[in-house]
């Protein structure tokens, strides 16, 4: 009995899954899915009964879609807190920054070490985290970062022409540039990459060590207004042109 009542509640009826998503009535949801355009772990379900469980993928129109309401949270990280973090690897969460913004679970769309700070973006919205995340997808990222040592002119170059540590490789950014005012230590780079590294790539190949890395914008989004360790819902535009990318 208490195992009925547990599979009960743990799994909710397909149509209503797809009207919570905020997509459609659940009559017209029963529609779609006699229609075979709704599939569960990659499989077409017509079964108006069919009951969806905790972790199933389920595609309405081939996007990606959560029974829960979109949400899009913005956080300027601080220092010491990993996103993602992996089971007992470290005690400091990135969740427990923004648990105040939403009841739901919403996940960081790309990872940031515990040193790293800066720009972080949450979201259950599991089509934009596809795309956000996709190397087709170019977003544009801007990072200050401090070095261990002066930047000299020569390896700014290197930089600036795009480096490849073997025949097969090839790391770019988009711009680099001393910082105004700063010693030749700190530098702001533009990358377009989905490779969450490359920057460490780069700088360590020419013998420097990232001492601090501040991720200052992301795509069209910025810290203007957004001090470290606190958190903003975004705008509908600001989704809007998220959405827009390709």
């Amino acid at each position: 009995m208490d195992k009925k009542h547990s599979t009960k509640t743990s799994s909710i009826r397909l149509n209503k899954y797809i009207a919570n998503a905020g997509l459609c009535s659940r009559r017209e949801a029963d529609m779609h899915i006699g229609l075979g355009t709704v599939t569960v772990n990659g499989k077409i379900i017509t079964e108006m009964g069919y009951q969806v469980k905790p972790g199933d993928e389920v595609r309405f129109d081939g996007r990606r879609i959560n029974a829960d309401k979109p949400t899009y949270v913005l956080l300027n990280k601080p220092k010491g807190f990993l996103a993602p973090v992996k089971k007992g690897n470290y005690k400091k969460d990135v969740a427990e920054l923004i648990s105040n913004a939403t009841s739901k679970r919403i996940d960081p769309v790309h990872a940031m070490d515990r040193t790293a700070t800066g720009l972080l973006l949450f979201t259950n919205d599991l089509e934009l985290i596809e795309k956000l995340r996709s190397p087709k997808t170019r977003i544009k990222k801007v990072y200050q970062i401090v070095l261990d040592k002066n930047l000299t002119s020569e390896d700014f170059k290197k930089i600036k022409a795009g480096i490849s540590p073997d025949p097969k490789t090839r790391w770019e950014v988009e711009e680099i540039s001393y910082i105004t005012g700063q010693p030749k230590r700190v530098v702001g780079i533009e990358i377009h990459s989905q490779v969450y590294k490359l920057a460490h790539q780069v700088f360590s190949h020419l013998g420097y060590q990232i001492e601090q890395i501040d991720q200052v914008t992301y795509g069209h989004l910025t810290k203007k207004d957004l001090p470290r360790g606190k958190w903003k819902h975004l705008t509908q535009e600001e989704v809007r042109l998220f959405k827009m990318f390709k």
